[in-house]
């Protein structure tokens, strides 16, 4: 996969970074997969790094540049996001020591099961709210649609943090996909739901990142021709980037306004798409 197609794939990233809070894991790690398909099994193990690295410096720029009317909501959280991080590093050695064929369909059931929830499982396509018509895109989720202002939306419980670091960190996914259909059934509206996934990803993405840096490259790579950085491919890594950091930049200075029940649907297609990519051969 040359580079200008991980550019282009990079400006995808950028929109789910701020769009869904992916932060870019669960578009870099099929696209790193096929990339790097010459490593054999090793490959896996590769794109659950690279992404890794990829979506501290996504979800990292994207909490720098969203308002802190919106971060606000986070306040207390301390202890949530020390349990994702200390999940993240054992999910990080985790994935160093598992088959990675398993890691693989690991993360096409984890997102598939994650589909048939946010279907089947009621508070995720339309928020709660008293009039049970969702809730507005306010700052902090708390104001109903026809104006008046209803119960604050719930915290996440601390206690969620380290499954949830555990989980994201082994399959290189960040932790959007739990965090949001979490805070979207707490009250949040999607776009402030995808917002506050960023620095959660964030807090999940640093161990993950320093455990892949820290560890060995994979035999198979000089033969390859893939440039390692401990379990990093540099080189995807730069193009992901470099075509999702403009993105991020443009679309938090110019948010795009998207119905919220349209933006839960949106949320579930693009997991289903990805689903099936990850079934496809590498």
């Amino acid at each position: 996969m040359d580079v200008m197609t991980l550019i282009g794939v990079g400006l995808l990233t950028g929109v789910t970074t701020v769009l869904f809070g992916f932060g870019g894991g669960f578009v870099a790690v099929p696209v790193v997969v096929w990339a790097d398909a010459a490593l054999g099994g090793d490959a896996m193990r590769v794109a659950t790094a690279t992404s890794a690295l990829v979506m501290v410096v996504n979800a990292g720029f994207a909490t720098a540049v969203t308002p802190r009317r919106v971060l606000v909501a986070l306040r207390g959280s301390r202890a949530l996001l020390l349990l994702l991080a200390a999940g993240a590093s054992a999910g990080a050695l985790a994935t160093r020591l598992a088959p990675a064929g398993q890691v693989r369909w690991a993360f096409v059931a984890y997102v598939a099961l994650t589909v048939a929830d946010l279907l089947l499982r009621p508070g995720f396509l339309r928020a709660s709210g008293p009039d049970g018509s969702g809730r507005s895109d306010g700052p902090g989720g708390s104001d109903c649609s026809d104006g008046s202002v209803s119960d604050a939306p719930r915290p996440l419980p601390a206690v969620l943090g380290a499954p949830v670091g555990a989980v994201a960190a082994f399959l290189g996914v960040g932790g959007s996909v739990m965090t949001v259909p979490a805070m979207r059934r707490a009250g949040h509206p999607m776009r402030t739901a995808t917002a506050l996934a960023n620095p959660l990803t964030l807090a999940i993405a640093l161990p993950a990142t320093a455990v892949s840096l820290g560890t060995a490259a994979v035999p198979a790579a000089t033969d390859a021709h893939v440039h390692l950085a401990g379990l990093v491919d540099v080189r995807a890594a730069s193009a992901l980037l470099l075509g999702a950091l403009p993105v991020i930049a443009i679309l938090r200075r110019r948010p795009p306004r998207i119905p919220d029940r349209a933006h839960a649907w949106a949320y579930i297609g693009l997991l289903t798409v990805v689903t099936v990519a990850m079934l496809r051969p590498a």
